[in-house]
């Protein structure tokens, strides 16, 4: 990931801090996993992933997300939506994304992921091939 932002009410803010970190893979079989972190998010106090204070919790949780699922292409190849089988944002579970919600534009080795939350919120991600 090169670049994540989110425009809430008109406004381009970062969305995964200042050292966005992610990953996407599409497999041939149709799936696909998604991990977006914030590489600022400091590490937890106790060194134990269910031991963390709830400050450390909330900011884990609102600055990282993991979800994977299937996804679907068009007669052209083209992505024309995505099903969500798992997440760590639960509420993403059995979630569908049509080309309405969520769009793929590939321009040689980069990708640019647009989609909409179910609020309206607008978020932009910038992705760089691995090779």
């Amino acid at each position: 990931m090169m670049s994540a932002t989110i425009d809430p009410g008109g406004k381009n803010i970062s969305a995964y801090g200042e050292k966005p970190n992610g990953l996407l893979v599409f497999t041939p079989d149709m799936h696909f996993v998604e991990v977006l972190t914030d590489a600022g998010i400091p590490r937890f106090a106790s060194n134990a992933r269910g031991a963390g204070t709830d400050d450390e919790n909330r900011m884990a949780m609102s600055r990282s997300i993991g979800f994977f699922g299937t996804y679907t292409v068009d007669e052209k190849g083209e992505l024309s939506g995505n099903r969500v089988e798992g997440a760590t944002f639960p509420n993403w579970v059995g979630s569908v994304r049509t080309r309405d919600d969520l769009r793929l534009v590939v321009d040689g080795d980069r990708m640019t992921e647009q989609f909409r939350r179910p609020e309206g919120t607008e978020i932009r991600i910038e992705w760089q091939r691995v090779k």
